[in-house]
């Protein structure tokens, strides 16, 4: 397994502030790309169509239609460009859902995730490499000290 960064909780708790706006603008663009998809099926009046078609028709539909098809375009480039951006950053994205983000830590030279979701204060959890947010377990005091970079 490669991994581009081991991070301390220290770190990865520095990055919380940033990462926390970074992944609240993902959330709002999400909604925003829900509500563009919408009046993009209402500008084509066809609920039936796979998504596919329904962008075809668009481009080849009424102005309001190609305008709604362009917009959804550039909210979803920018969307995907924001994940990205917060990849880039050496953080994995679990969940864009829910904003789940983990840090490559290590625990007692194991290598771990160092588990965060959108709206929690601080990185406060931990779980093994296969198992997931089910798996989560509290950084104790104990933990925050065996936790070594």
């Amino acid at each position: 397994m490669s991994t581009s960064r081991i991070w301390t909780i220290e770190e990865a708790n520095a990055l919380v502030p940033r990462l926390s706006s970074m992944i609240g603008r993902q959330l709002a663009l999400a909604s925003d790309i829900e509500r563009c998809w919408q009046e993009l099926v209402q500008a084509v009046q066809s609920p039936a169509a796979t998504p596919d078609q329904l962008i075809e028709m668009a481009r080849s539909g009424s102005e309001q239609a190609r305008a709604r098809e362009r917009e959804l375009s550039e909210k979803i480039a920018a969307y995907e460009s924001g994940w990205q951006e917060i990849e880039d950053l050496g953080v994995v994205v679990k969940d864009q859902r829910i904003g789940l983000c983990d840090f490559y830590g290590r625990l007692d030279g194991a290598l771990v995730w160092l588990c965060w979701r959108y709206g929690e204060p601080a990185v406060e959890h931990y779980h093994g490499l296969e198992a997931g947010y089910a798996g989560r377990k509290p950084i104790t005091a104990e933990r925050r000290r065996q936790l070594l970079n």
